[in-house]
């Protein structure tokens, strides 16, 4: 088999390379935009339909597009990517003491159908300080990640008391669950 992971996540490709399957990488370019009545935790598997959609290359009997969205929600509402460093320092603060989640939806896609799934990862982050929050907007990590924060960051190392759920979703892509509904689409081992 051969993986087709059309993503420009730097840590989602990493992820993905981890695994032992062949990965090829590609590029797919979609307006991400979905009904803002779509309840939060459906939002990244509609995205990630929209995605395995705007492929259109044929697949060959032995590739699986993979297509994947993440989103960092607090009561009900997504936090995005930052677009500032006082949005990412805002967003860190509203983060700050509470207990936020994560969703990752995902689309496998190959020539005898689809699967779509949702992943979600409760994140429970200690009261940050002020200088902890700066030290690391001003390090830069932050602007490309929804949220304004990596787990796998500074930030995450001193922040995160607990998760609930998988880590790897936290990071982007939801390993243990992907590789089981690999197997489910086309048996690996």
């Amino acid at each position: 088999m051969k993986l087709l992971l059309a993503s420009k996540s730097p840590r989602r490709r990493e992820l993905l390379s981890r695994l032992g399957i062949p990965v090829v990488f590609v590029d797919v370019d979609v307006d991400e935009v979905i009904p803002p009545s779509t309840p939060v935790e459906l939002v990244p598997s509609g995205l990630a339909l929209l995605k395995a959609k705007g492929y259109t290359c044929p697949l060959e009997p032995d590739e699986v597009l993979v297509t994947a969205d993440t989103v960092v929600a607090l009561d009900g509402k997504i936090l995005g990517k930052p677009h500032s460093r006082e949005e990412a320092a805002a967003m860190l603060r509203s983060l700050s003491g509470n207990v936020h989640s994560v969703y990752t939806g995902v689309c496998l896609k190959c020539n005898s159908g689809q699967t779509v799934f949702t992943e979600r990862t409760d994140v429970c982050f200690r009261q940050l300080s002020e200088k902890v929050i700066m030290d690391y907007v001003n390090e830069g990590a932050c602007m490309d990640k929804a949220g304004a924060y990596g787990i796998q960051d500074s930030i995450g190392m001193v922040g995160v008391e607990r998760i609930e759920g998988c880590f790897y979703n936290v990071v982007g892509l939801p390993v243990s669950r992907l590789f089981k509904e690999l197997n489910a689409l086309t048996p690996l081992i």
